[in-house]
């Protein structure tokens, strides 16, 4: 299957993901389809998409004539089933929750050409539990953007048990051609492989107040002043390399008996959702959101993301020396 089989797609959702995931696509010169229960969410998630084009041609990550294009191949509908049935990929983007992903791939399954691949979104739900009532699964896998994803490079790509080395390949393909960064995670366990890391983070994080080590504020400042900062060019096995194996050997002997290793998330997290602090959408979790906007918070992370993509542009397109 090369890139121009995949000429259509459906994607199901008007949520944070389902508008982005559109729009990259589109810029990738895919005809995208967005897919909801009603005309209306579906003409506003259409916006939406274009809104967030709009925002990479403001900042000098796309071209205005590659916008407008991509503007003629956005659409929405909420024509279910023909709109599956006529694609050559469906990526949804509903809630985790595993029964009804599997209900939904298995009307996709039931509706789609037998070429198309059927893509979710999911950020950890096994794919081979996902497509297991499906009639193809191994024309299913996951294609996990990260938030937001008109602007995250990132893509994991995973692989069930009986999904086809070269439908993976295919869209990995694709999707490179969109101007993301595909990987392919090799093996479909929990969380994937960027949550996976991060989940380790968040498990420490919690370990580290609930220790009296530090403050909420103190270890976000860390994050974002420390190794957060250096993490868009330097990767973690490339640190360890450029330090000595033999220097980071021994220190991860010597931390590992002191960091948090229990199966379960610390007391201090999991007393914060006994207690109902559920974070921005309650007004209080680790902060108290009534002296912080949400609004700011995501727009700085925009922002930043923005900078460092533009970064890469211009080193990308400098000429040679």
């Amino acid at each position: 299957m090369s890139r121009s089989r995949f000429r259509t797609a459906a994607v199901i959702g008007t949520g944070m993901m389902g508008p982005g995931i559109a729009a990259t696509l589109a810029l990738g010169g895919v005809r995208a389809t967005i897919l909801s229960r009603t005309e209306e969410n579906a003409a506003k998630g259409v916006e939406a998409a274009r809104q967030q084009l709009r925002a990479l041609v403001d900042n000098g990550l796309a071209d205005i004539v590659d916008v407008r294009d991509a503007f003629d191949l956005l659409a929405g509908s909420s024509a279910f089933d023909p709109t599956v049935a006529s694609a050559d990929l469906v990526i949804e983007s509903a809630p985790e929750n595993m029964d009804l992903k599997q209900k939904m791939f298995a009307r996709m399954g039931s509706l789609a050409d037998r070429a198309a691949v059927l893509a979710s979104n999911t950020s950890g739900l096994s794919i081979t539990a996902i497509a297991s009532r499906c009639r193809r699964p191994e024309r299913v896998l996951t294609t996990h953007f990260w938030n937001p994803p008109h602007l995250m490079p990132l893509v994991e790509i995973v692989p069930g048990e009986k999904t086809s080395p070269q439908i993976a390949q295919d869209v990995r393909e694709l999707l490179a051609a969109c101007g993301k960064i595909p990987v392919l995670v090799k093996k479909d366990r929990p969380v994937q492989l960027g949550n996976r890391l991060l989940q380790a983070l968040v498990r420490e994080a919690a370990f580290i107040v609930e220790e009296g080590i530090a403050e909420v504020e103190d270890v976000d400042l860390v994050v974002k002043n420390g190794f957060g900062l250096r993490m868009p060019v330097y990767g973690i096995f490339e640190h360890q390399d450029v330090v000595g194996l033999d220097m980071g050997l021994a220190i991860v002997d010597y931390v590992a008996k002191d960091l948090y290793n229990l199966p379960r998330a610390p007391n201090f997290y999991r007393a914060k959702v006994a207690h109902g602090d559920l974070g921005a959408k309650t007004g209080k979790g680790f902060y108290d959101w009534s002296k912080k906007s949400l609004e700011e918070v995501k727009a700085r992370r925009d922002q930043f993301v923005m900078s460092v993509l533009r970064a890469r542009k211009m080193e990308r397109e400098a000429p040679a020396s």
